[in-house]
């Protein structure tokens, strides 16, 4: 099953592509859903990132390869941050450069949308809490980073989390590649198997921490090959079996208008 949000006519609302074809959900995808009826053609609407999350979770220090790159020793246990619900946006808006940094970097990566209540759930249990999988880009002001004692701002900055293009349902298979490209140049490539702490680990952990809710998003971490982004660059974050992820880049400076609070309802 492939999940969407969607603007058509006007409308904003939930849905399910079959065949490319959108149809419409009375409601999000996260309890029981009720009949569903035919909209438009897939390619005829706009997307909106697939969901509006309560909370973000990002994964840190998730990647062997980055790890080695970079010359981390692996964590014992996860390590995690959060991002703002603000910072969300869907595929073909504009990811905003602040003036206030130099480095605004991609980071390609595997996001797991939860459609339950988890609360002390067990590795076993942990994929039957999710909706599915989407793709990710944690966008985040590098310089601001390695300045800042704290994360917090250099990951928070509105457009610094596009999600999309759809939910898919089906989890994507281990041989998997979570692929970054920007204006055609690939920048990042790597299976699923280069997370050192796997999906079903992770809600598992964070469970124990926090209680996960519907809508929640947890990004899985990002790989070695991270790079800079600039005004005028294409970014795409691809992975088999979920679909590409694509946003442009532009100087916070660019004229640009969030979407309402009813659009995004």
């Amino acid at each position: 099953m492939r999940y969407v949000r969607y603007k058509y006519c006007g409308q904003v609302g939930y849905g399910c592509a079959k065949d490319d074809i959108l149809y419409a959900l009375g409601e999000p995808p996260f309890g029981d859903l009720h009949a569903m009826k035919p909209v438009a053609d897939l390619d005829d609407v706009t997307l909106l990132s697939p969901v509006i999350p309560g909370k973000i979770i990002g994964v840190a220090r998730n990647s062997s390869t980055l790890a080695k790159e970079r010359g981390w020793v692996i964590p014992l246990e996860p390590e995690f941050f959060l991002k703002p619900p603000s910072s969300v946006i869907g595929p073909g808006e504009p990811i905003l450069c602040p003036p206030e940094s130099q480095e605004v970097v991609h980071e390609a990566e595997l996001a797991l949308v939860v459609a339950k209540k988890a609360r002390h759930t067990s590795a076993d249990e942990a994929l039957g809490c999710l909706l599915g999988y989407t793709c990710a880009n944690d966008v985040t002001a590098r310089d601001l980073m390695l300045r800042d004692r704290l994360v917090a701002r250099s990951k928070s900055y509105d457009t610094f989390c596009p999600l999309g293009p759809m939910i898919v349902t089906d989890p994507p298979m281990p041989e998997a590649r979570i692929i970054c490209r920007v204006n055609g140049e690939v920048r990042q490539d790597v299976p699923l198997t280069d997370y050192v702490f796997p999906p079903a680990t992770l809600i598992s952990y964070l469970s124990r921490i926090m209680t996960l809710l519907p809508g929640d998003v947890l990004l899985c971490g990002s790989s070695a090959g991270i790079g800079p982004l600039r005004p005028g660059d294409q970014v795409e974050v691809a992975i088999d079996g979920i679909g590409i992820l694509r946003n442009p880049v532009k100087a916070k400076t660019d004229q640009f208008e969030r979407p309402s609070k009813e659009e995004q309802s």
